[in-house]
């Protein structure tokens, strides 16, 4: 209809010239146009299949892919943020730079706060140590003070001390350089250090040992006390003395020379009363018999005042 009306004045502006509409032409004409196209969705639409288009984005796979690296990278944040506050609190980083240690060109690392620290690993050849005139101070809370160094260890426990080393030690002044303690035998011979009075060892292998001229050497043990010589067992003293809870026991390939005066407290000695019969009961007896030579041999006791006199005397003739 309204095609037909454009046609029919574009007849008459052809024949006639052109025609002037009223107002309510125009504003009909407006509203009719208007309406049109309003009302035409179609327009410069074309039918298109969606599942042959070329999809953009992160689909599938690939979505929950980055969604899980967006959720690493934000937690190695938060992990990369808690460090930094705990490197920031224990450092104590301000400033004025930092306020608990200080770095220095030649590689000292100087802590200037009292530090709290677990195990500590020092270079090659690192030192540890104070400032000039003042005390350096390490303490354990209720655990021992371990300084290690390969095999050589030193335990700073609430009761003792211990070293221990498979390649041997040596303490010397580092100002003169005096060698104080050195178990290098070879070059050193062994000395207590001043001031200590006793050495504590589970096993000693040495040549000799000795004591001063003007003190005595006592050896003491809780249990049993074992000294072996590969070539013999030499002791000599103005005075020897044995004391012990047990058994004595002296053995020997060759033979045993007792030189000087021997004297045996019989106070400790078991002794039977005189109803018992000898060779009988729990106890076997003998009789420590001793040769001219010094050649110590024993005698089982059979009966009453029985002597040395036996058919295989080690003496001989004489005893």
């Amino acid at each position: 209809m309204a095609a037909a009306a454009a046609a029919a004045a574009a007849e008459q502006q052809s024949s006639n010239g052109p025609v002037k509409k009223s107002m309510r032409e125009k504003a009909v004409e407006r509203r009719n146009v208007n309406k049109e196209h309003n009302s035409n969705f179609k327009a410069g639409y074309i039918p298109i299949d969606e599942d042959r288009l070329h999809k953009t984005g992160l689909r599938g796979r690939k979505g929950s892919l980055a969604i899980c690296v967006i959720i690493l990278l934000f937690i190695l944040a938060v992990i990369n943020l808690i460090i930094t506050l705990v490197i920031w609190a224990v450092i104590r980083i301000g400033p004025n730079g930092c306020d608990s240690m200080e770095f220095h060109e030649s590689g000292l690392l100087r802590f200037k706060q009292v530090s709290d620290m677990g195990v500590i690993h020092p270079l090659y050849k690192s030192t540890v140590g104070g400032r000039r005139n003042e005390n350096l101070v390490i303490t354990g809370n209720n655990q021992p003070i371990v300084f290690q160094q390969g095999t050589t260890k030193l335990s700073v426990e609430k009761n003792k001390t211990s070293i221990t080393s498979d390649i041997g030690m040596q303490f010397f002044d580092p100002r003169t350089q005096n060698i104080l303690f050195s178990t290098d035998y070879e070059t050193h011979e062994f000395h207590l250090p001043s001031g200590v009075k006793s050495l504590n060892v589970q096993k000693a292998s040495t040549e000799r040992i000795t004591s001063n001229a003007t003190s005595d050497l006592n050896i003491k043990v809780d249990g049993r006390a074992i000294v072996r010589g590969n070539e013999g067992v030499f002791i000599m003293g103005k005075t020897i003395e044995f004391h012990m809870g047990g058994n004595m026991e002296l053995k020997a390939e060759n033979s045993i020379i007792l030189n000087g005066t021997v004297m045996v407290s019989t106070s400790r000695l078991p002794s039977s009363s005189s109803g018992d019969q000898f060779g009988t009961g729990d106890w076997v007896r003998y009789k420590l018999c001793m040769c001219a030579d010094g050649t110590l041999f024993k005698v089982q006791v059979t009966g009453q005042n029985m002597g040395c006199q036996i058919s295989d005397n080690p003496c001989g003739n004489t005893h």
